[in-house]
């Protein structure tokens, strides 16, 4: 038997475990950087013209070492690295967001729905944001756009059909318009049912589309170059409130699923979202680049809900006030920024070096606000980087916001040891700051937030298994969150995370293998009680992967495991669209089993999962993520991805 596959997160590349590790908290990035010499120098012929790309049996060459994508951010810090697309296997069956981020968002047991992190994570903006971030998970934001090099046209197609109508579409398509410039575009869909108390086929609980449309340039002497995106996103969810507790309703069944009793039927929450990003260098001369970036952003997010009916059960109990209108709720928040960066970086042998100015304003906008929330924000930033090989790194940055938020970090690489440290004093959201909603109103000058957080992680890495123990230290003081009565506040005393992991690998004769990791959480402080962590996290497979028919067929079956013990889980309030803290529902410890099943033929690559194996085999009949929003019961999952090269 199984011992409850401990821990395990999944590599969505090759094993062993990679050099790149995922602290608590952060979301994997799917694939481990492969840097590639140009493709089409590599079909040059001594004589320096091109060779053909059909050659003379009509074998096409066209694929994915054809077909490359880079990211902005190693563009920014003068990493030559490309990306072959994806066409293995593991990680391939973790289709939905929460699946790949290998379990570390506590969302509402369902695709599309509100998710926060479960670890505590160190924010990327020191400035103001909305606030809104709870469908964040469900966003290809700017900052995170794939771009292209290819060399022929590139479409990638993704269907998902999840058990019970939880579907997602991805498209993805790409081109050379010449040899240096490339365009593309991306569309994506939700269509989740409801998984709690459905009430027809298409009784959907989140529906999305997006799309994002982005290009890249270089001028014909190298010295130029481009990258631009604009990407919208519209995320409709039909909240219920979860399910109603049998205390209030003695014929309300927590385990009932389909058939579960819900708060609300006539709430509804939009998360709008429109960005335009550009960002250019130039090469002065070498080992001098000067560069800007552009960014407008809006966030419009919206809830309504129709008090006029059963639906005003649910807000008489937990949230009474009415302060706008008595019969229905119509909270409308818009979040708009601007934002210029402008700098100068380079390479001085191997270091690379990086200045900077950012100035950034904007507003929080709804119809019961006086005046805008808003905020003008002025930033001297830098970064020096040492590279003697990918092995041996140091990395060390800094950004400092007027008057008095601020942020450094430090990363120190090397074949066995990788630690960082952080040291952060940023700002509360606008949301926490100013809210002028329906059921919450509240005007507060909190204090900016101080963060120390220390990582590493010890790599031993060997041919046939891979062990990797880890710590994590973080320091918090001056945090803001929402309280018990679902109020903004700030704690007065400092919180202590000590995070020890653990993640190892092992395979017998690379067809057998078991993956995992573990972390536990010691919370400390007088601030500890705001921060709602499983003390012990845990994720687990074991599984076979080998080719088959003369390697006609690439498979891999097995199962997999994940578990967080007892703790008091943060609550999620609908009508402030935020998750706040609760001492009266514990969130039991549970062991969750699923079997998957990965194959590819050719490029095609196909999964099946089965989830929550375990179902009705323990005392409970089931599970729970968030208090009264249960995890998804037994169902089958299919999925298919397509790439075509030509």
């Amino acid at each position: 038997m199984i011992t409850y596959l401990i821990g395990g997160e999944l590599k969505a590349q090759i094993r062993p475990i990679s050099p790149t590790t995922n602290p608590p908290g952060q979301q994997n990035q799917g694939m481990q950087p492969r840097q590639e010499r140009d493709p089409e120098q590599q079909m040059q012929e001594e004589s320096g013209e091109r060779k053909k790309l059909i050659d003379d049996s009509t074998k096409m060459v066209f694929g994915p070492k054809t077909t490359l994508y880079f990211f902005e951010k190693d563009i920014r810090k003068n990493k030559d690295i490309k990306y072959e697309i994806d066409t293995l296997l593991n990680n391939f069956h973790y289709y939905e967001p929460v699946a790949k981020s290998g379990w570390k968002y506590q969302d509402l047991g369902n695709i599309g729905s509100a998710a926060q992190p479960i670890f505590y994570q160190s924010p990327k903006m020191i400035g103001v944001t909305s606030g809104f971030h709870a469908y964040d998970l469900y966003h290809n934001s700017s900052d995170s756009m794939k771009y292209y090099d290819t060399k022929s046209p590139y479409t990638q197609m993704n269907a998902f059909w999840g058990g019970g109508n939880r579907n997602m579409l991805d498209l993805a398509f790409a081109r050379n318009v010449n040899s240096r410039w490339n365009v593309g575009f991306n569309l994506s869909t939700i269509r989740a049912r409801k998984t709690l108390n459905p009430s027809a086929r298409d009784d959907n609980l989140t529906e999305q589309t997006s799309y994002s449309l982005h290009t890249n340039y270089k001028s014909e002497n190298g010295k130029y170059f481009l990258l631009g995106n604009f990407s919208r996103m519209k995320h409709q969810v039909r909240e219920q409130g979860g399910i109603i507790p049998p205390e209030i309703d003695e014929t309300s069944i927590l385990f009932a699923y389909e058939d579960a009793k819900v708060w609300l039927r006539n709430s509804r929450a939009i998360d709008l979202r429109q960005e335009v990003h550009l960002y250019h260098e130039y090469e002065v001369y070498k080992g001098l680049e000067v560069y800007h970036v552009f960014d407008r952003k809006i966030q419009q997010m919206d809830f309504n809900s129709n008090l006029r009916t059963a639906d005003s059960t649910f807000f008489n109990l937990y949230n009474p006030d009415r302060f706008n209108t008595t019969d229905s709720t119509a909270n409308n928040f818009r979040f708009a920024e601007w934002r210029n960066e402008a700098g100068f970086k380079g390479d001085l042998g191997p270091v690379f070096y990086n200045a900077y100015i950012r100035y950034r304003t904007g507003n929080m906008n709804s119809p019961f606000m006086v005046n805008p929330n808003g905020f003008d924000e002025l930033y001297l930033g830098g970064a020096l980087r040492g590279e003697i090989n990918p092995q041996w790194k140091f990395e060390a940055e800094g950004e400092y916001l007027l008057p008095g938020a601020f942020r450094i970090h430090g990363l120190f690489v090397s074949p066995w040891l990788e630690a960082s440290y952080t040291k952060a004093l940023y700002k509360p959201t606008s949301i926490q700051q100013l809210n002028r909603g329906n059921h919450h109103r509240w005007s507060n000058r909190f204090d900016n937030i101080g963060l120390d957080q220390i990582k590493g992680v010890i790599k031993a890495d060997f041919n046939s298994w891979s062990f990797r123990p880890s710590l994590t230290i973080n320091r918090v003081n001056n945090y803001v969150f929402f309280d018990e009565n679902q109020q903004a506040a700030q704690a007065s005393g400092e919180a202590f995370m000590l995070i020890p992991g653990l993640k190892y690998s092992f395979n017998i004769r690379e067809k057998f293998f078991w993956e995992s990791e573990i972390y536990y959480t010691v919370l400390s402080g007088g601030g500890s009680d705001n921060f709602r962590i499983p003390e012990f996290f845990a994720n687990s497979r074991i599984f076979f992967d080998s080719p088959m028919f003369d390697e006609n067929l690439f498979i891999q079956i097995g199962l997999e495991g994940r578990y967080r013990s007892d703790y008091y889980a943060d609550a999620y309030n609908p009508a402030l669209q935020n998750f706040h803290l609760q001492n009266d529902f514990l969130v039991l410890a549970y062991p969750v089993v699923d079997f998957f099943l990965n194959a590819r033929i050719n490029r095609t690559r196909i999964l099946l999962r089965f989830n929550h194996l375990n179902i009705n085999t323990l005392s409970e009949p089931g599970y729970f993520v968030t208090p009264y929003y249960t995890g998804l019961k037994r169902a089958l999952d299919i999925g298919i991805s397509w790439p075509l090269f030509d």
